[in-house]
């Protein structure tokens, strides 16, 4: 499915209004969280400290000349117990932010490959109070920051004010909603700044340059540049333009600027860094990774392998 940028007047993406009827994850379970008897354990050991903000981790990095590696998971897919021992695989190879997805049943702004891990995860029964608990248990044992990527319908579905609350009570730091026009983000970011949630926003290559000044006035923790027109998903190639997106942006704020949708490989890495981001995220291929996996074990090992060539692409 393509994704139209067609006018300034709209937004990141175009909000559609779906019925909250045909949203299964959303009529909420009392489901708890379960932890499999079998666990991966990474190579590197886990220690549970204290996580800071995405703004703070970006201020860290950029004092020590580095850029910021964001892996994408999509919460349930292959299950809940994997996503968590994923979220501990990419933190313990280094992952400055981790950004989960919250599953849902019409992502407008995914591509083949996440979109299919939302419907996989969603027929598994995946739903928002057990992607909660299943939080609750292990962003503690957490140093890398967690970014929600929730689309707008959840969270209206919840209210905007109890969501906040609930992410932040459970130590989420940031939020990407990517189907809100940003004349509709008010009370999102009211909401969020009130609950010291960061929320991110999205500009694109179709962004006219005042409407990209107004974003990335309005972003918190840091600007996400979509590399493409379209949806998410691994591409063979970089387009030479976010190079120029990078300065104008750049020209525009001091906020750090991470670039994703279709990043796939160490050499894009490379590129998106010799370019000038600040952060560089990987989402599809993450998550293809897992999913044709001969086994949610033998996957969460190939996940640190490849996270790691990833983040040795950055140096």
């Amino acid at each position: 499915m393509a994704i139209a940028f067609k006018s300034p007047t709209t937004s990141f993406f175009q909000l559609k209004k779906n019925n909250p009827e045909t949203h299964s994850f959303l009529r909420f379970s009392s489901q708890r969280f379960a932890t499999p008897a079998r666990r991966f354990t990474p190579m590197a050991a886990i220690s549970t400290v204290p996580t800071v903000g995405l703004s703070e981790t970006f201020t860290r990095l950029k004092k020590q000349g580095k850029v910021a590696f964001i892996p994408y998971i999509t919460a349930g897919d292959p299950d809940l117990s994997t996503t968590a021992e994923a979220l501990k695989v990419l933190d313990s190879c280094g992952s400055d932010i981790i950004e989960l997805g919250v599953p849902y049943s019409d992502p407008l702004a995914d591509g083949p490959v996440i979109q299919a891990a939302a419907t996989r995860s969603l027929a598994r029964g995946t739903n928002y109070n057990a992607i909660i608990s299943m939080l609750k248990e292990v962003i503690p044992q957490l140093s890398s920051p967690i970014a929600l990527f929730s689309y707008y319908n959840p969270i209206l579905k919840r209210g905007v004010e109890q969501f906040m609350s609930t992410i932040k009570d459970v130590g989420v730091h940031g939020l990407v909603v990517p189907d809100v026009p940003l004349e509709e983000t008010e009370i999102l970011r009211r909401e969020a700044s009130k609950h010291g949630i960061e929320l991110v926003l999205l500009t694109t290559p179709t962004t006219p340059t005042e409407r990209m000044k107004a974003i990335v006035e309005a972003a918190e923790g840091f600007v996400y540049l979509v590399s493409s027109i379209g949806v998410t998903g691994a591409r063979a190639s970089v387009s030479d333009r976010v190079q120029t997106l990078l300065q104008d942006i750049k020209a525009a704020t001091t906020k750090p600027v991470a670039v994703g949708f279709g990043i796939s490989k160490p050499e894009h890495v490379k590129q998106v860094v010799g370019w000038g981001a600040d952060g560089v995220i990987v989402g599809s291929a993450m998550v293809k990774l897992l999913n044709e996996a001969k086994s949610p074990e033998e996957g969460l090992k190939e996940l640190e392998v490849f996270t790691k060539s990833l983040i040795a692409a950055l140096d």
